[in-house]
């Protein structure tokens, strides 16, 4: 068995990782998932959270929101909605969505579901903007 797998990780605005991986730790909307080289054919969705690459002996983290996650014979492509490596990630920006969305759910009683909704969305992915970032 090889000790590395093919991995592609591309999202709309182009490829981010094309080569070879030893390990991918992605969280899935049922949890955090290993992929190792030989691991089952396998689909899932992507949920949100941190999702850490291992190629060529460095580990890379990432903020990975939303998407599809697909296995088949030792290729393996991240499609995420979303996917900002650690180093990339504007740590200030991050907080000030996440405060932006803080002040709209303590005003609960003046929105709509929907704002409610969006709201929560936003202050997940700021949260899991923030604890990557912080990671770097």
């Amino acid at each position: 068995m090889a000790n590395t797998f093919h991995l592609k990780i591309a999202t709309l605005d182009g490829s981010i990782f094309d080569g070879e991986a030893e390990k991918l730790l992605v969280r899935t909307i049922d949890g955090d998932v290993c992929i190792l080289p030989g691991h089952i054919g396998y689909v899932t969705a992507v949920g949100m959270g941190e999702a850490r690459v291992y190629a060529g002996g460095e580990v890379k983290s990432a903020a990975c929101i939303g998407g599809l996650l697909t296995v088949n014979e030792n290729e393996v492509r991240l499609v995420p909605t979303t996917f900002e490596w650690a180093d990339e990630i504007d740590l200030k920006r991050a907080e000030r969505a996440r405060e932006a969305a803080e002040k709209a759910l303590k005003d609960r009683a003046n929105r709509s579901n929907y704002e409610i909704t969006a709201a929560e969305a936003r202050l997940k992915r700021a949260l899991v903007r923030s604890s990557v970032a912080k990671l770097f």
